[in-house]
């Protein structure tokens, strides 16, 4: 089947991303600093230590109610994944209350109640509000843990394990907190299937005995209430949950390394590398030098005006993703730079992120730098700063952090103090580009050759975060396999050259959707090298592309270009209705894994073709293009679905990803032998 569609998916994609360019060089200039008045909330303790915050605000007839068990972190150990069942399960019933009572009456009120593990969370009309109040605080204190619940709960959680097992960013992202933390770590353990089996019924009514006590926990109300008649409410129904003893447990050392190093993890399935550079960092809110880290963070990774995002996406054109953070606990914090890339420019990335952090430790900033940056957190605090959620926040940051009163009053000012000298101080401090695991979970085959080429030890791992040994770059080709043998494999399995070599003509009809838009593919082909591709939307054509055998032209947007000399050739050459048969002439590069099973990979010119070891159907095509601004990306389409059409198979699925583009095309129809024409090659 003629799958000839690089070109004008490349072309579509163009045509369909036009962005408009925004001026920011020049920085607006400074107003006077605006006076900041911080709301207080009203507060009130119980004698079981449950701390209550009030905000009232009667400009809508809301109100919200948030829970929040301020616990320290604990290890979960074998049993991690048990915290989430009791978030799950509380609000399914209680004691007094089915679950579909509970659920009628929510949705009657048009109220939303939910919980989290060491949390709850209630909204609704002031009118209901007391109701509302009632049914959490009976859903919170009077649970009733069935094991049906149990059993829906942890279906439900193992379906999203096993849906994430082959995603390469969940498996980066949980990789990279178990390396950074460590696995006795709270913030370094993860939830996996062996974890979750080891859950009972009994693990979740225990742990929830443990953890939901009122000690450490604040309620925090704000909306159309009246202090004193809420008080009086909250003091009814929350004075009788008991408080217990908490005991916090000494939370496992966390250090950097002691170079920087790369922790590899291979997924055969990636198409491209998620890369993280990351270093523990001991930063509290309360630290003194927090705002100067925070504005050294903003200039290195904070958006499309950071270091990185200049560099990487906009010179190097490398990604759309990249960026960095600074996390600031009071138990564990780190920093981390990350980006998502394709998997050959994985080297040169690494390259330039540690190029952008050394740069900002060893080089001060500018002023324009450092004023865009403070700008930002200005702007965000002044937008932010009279909500009354904002202002609940804030008190609950000042309890839980200890910090002194007055501290978001002088918000603006502590901003503003922050000097040149002070980001790079901080920069040198947090951002430890000598002390850094960069961790990258990617192809191993695609982009180990390049690493090894740098100043880097590189250190294995596999998908859990245990040490590994390295990937097995290839496998050996069998003896006797030659391109030839591959092809006349793949020509068996769809159906045998008599009946492949019987179609003259095929007419097939796919459709997909991009950014929401519906849109028609249909190609048509004729023996020996005649084809027709075209791509509509909404009925309009957009692309097409037409080869008569002899001369052939494209066209987009109504301009048309005839097809060059090397064009021609090329499109004699690997045309027809099955261009796998010129491929018999290819080089056999290596065998590899793909999606849990070998596949014996052909380069044919421009393109990697890859084969099913066992069945001999093609499953994916890697083709090497140029963009219109001369850079080399790479076009992988995946086939799938066969089904037999004339007793030919077909793949009727085909998913072709271009950059962050990805279109997935479902197979409408496919004709052998009629509706075919030589007016359609004109």
């Amino acid at each position: 089947m003629k799958t000839k569609i690089y070109s004008i998916i490349t072309l579509l994609f163009l045509s369909l991303n036009v962005f408009a360019q925004i001026d920011r060089t020049k920085i607006p200039a400074s107003g006077p600093a605006p006076k900041i008045n911080i709301g207080t909330p009203e507060k009130f303790t119980l004698p079981n230590g449950l701390q209550v915050l009030v905000v009232e605000n009667h400009k809508l007839p809301r109100v919200s109610v948030t829970l929040d068990i301020d616990n320290p972190p604990r290890a979960k150990g074998d049993k991690k994944g048990v915290e989430s069942f009791v978030g799950g399960m509380l609000g399914t019933g209680s004691a007094t209350i089915s679950k579909e009572s509970f659920d009628k009456e929510v949705d009657y009120l048009g109220a939303n109640i939910s919980f989290g593990s060491e949390s709850g969370f209630a909204s609704s009309l002031s009118k209901y509000f007391p109701r509302v109040l009632e049914l959490m605080a009976d859903a919170a204190f009077n649970p009733i843990f069935t094991q049906d619940e149990f059993d829906k709960q942890k279906k439900q959680s193992l379906d999203v394990i096993k849906n994430s097992e082959n995603s390469v960013a969940a498996i980066a992202s949980r990789v990279d907190r178990l390396l950074t933390f460590g696995k006795d770590h709270p913030y370094g353990e993860f939830t996996s299937e062996t974890t979750l089996k080891n859950i009972t019924l009994k693990d979740v009514k225990d742990y929830y005995s443990k953890v939901f006590k009122p000690n450490n926990a604040y309620l925090v109300v704000i909306g159309d209430v009246d202090f004193n008649t809420v008080k009086k409410q909250i003091t009814n129904l929350f004075s009788g949950w008991k408080k217990g003893v908490i005991t916090a447990k000494t939370l496992a050392e966390v250090t950097n390394t002691e170079t920087t190093e790369i922790n590899f993890v291979n997924m055969s399935n990636a198409v491209q590398s998620e890369i993280s550079i990351i270093n523990v960092v001991d930063l509290k809110i309360n630290n003194k030098d927090y705002f100067a880290a925070l504005l050294a963070n903003q200039i290195l990774g904070g958006g499309s005006t950071g270091m990185l995002a200049k560099n990487i996406r906009e010179d190097k054109g490398y990604t759309y993703s990249v960026g960095s953070g600074i996390s600031a606990s009071r138990y564990a914090s780190r920093f981390k730079a990350s980006a998502s890339v394709r998997n050959m420019v994985t080297d040169s990335t690494i390259i330039e992120l540690m190029k952008e952090i050394n740069k900002i430790r060893y080089k001060k900033s500018t002023r324009k730098d450092l004023d865009i940056a403070k700008a930002k957190y200005i702007g965000s605090f002044v937008r932010n700063v009279e909500k009354p959620s904002t202002i609940a926040g804030y008190a609950l940051n000042i309890l839980q952090n200890n910090l002194s009163v007055d501290y978001y009053e002088n918000y603006l000012a502590n901003i503003n103090a922050v000097t040149l000298e002070d980001v790079q101080n901080a920069a040198i401090k947090y951002f430890r580009g000598d002390k850094a695991r960069i961790v990258i979970t990617g192809k191993g085959i695609d982009v180990l050759t390049n690493l090894e080429k740098g100043d880097y030890i590189i250190k294995y791992f596999d998908k859990e975060g245990n040490p590994t040994e390295k990937p097995a770059m290839t496998l050996p080709i069998p003896e006797g396999m030659t391109a030839e043998t591959v092809i006349n494999k793949y020509i068996t399995a769809i159906g045998g050259e008599k009946k492949v070599m019987a179609i003259k003509t095929t007419v097939t009809i796919a459709n997909a959707t991009i950014q929401g838009t519906p849109l028609v593919m249909t190609m048509k082909a004729a023996a020996p090298n005649k084809s027709s591709q075209e791509i509509s939307v909404m009925g309009n054509t957009m692309q097409k592309t037409v080869f008569n055998g002899t001369s052939g032209y494209s066209s987009s947007r109504g301009q048309k270009k005839d097809m060059t000399a090397e064009e021609i050739s090329k499109a004699k050459a690997e045309g027809g209705i099955f261009k796998d048969l010129a491929y018999a002439s290819g080089e056999l590069l290596r065998i590899e894994p793909l999606e849990g099973k070998n596949a014996i990979v052909l380069k044919y010119k421009d393109s990697e073709v890859y084969y099913d070891m066992t069945s001999g159907l093609k499953v994916k095509e890697v083709k090497t293009a140029k963009t219109p601004d001369g850079k080399e990306v790479k076009i992988p389409t995946v086939y799938s679905d066969y089904k037999e059409v004339n007793g030919v198979k077909f793949p009727h699925a085909i998913g072709i990803k271009s950059g962050p583009m990805n279109l997935d095309f479902v197979v409408q129809e496919i004709k052998v032998n009629e509706g075919v024409s030589d007016a359609d090659f004109k």
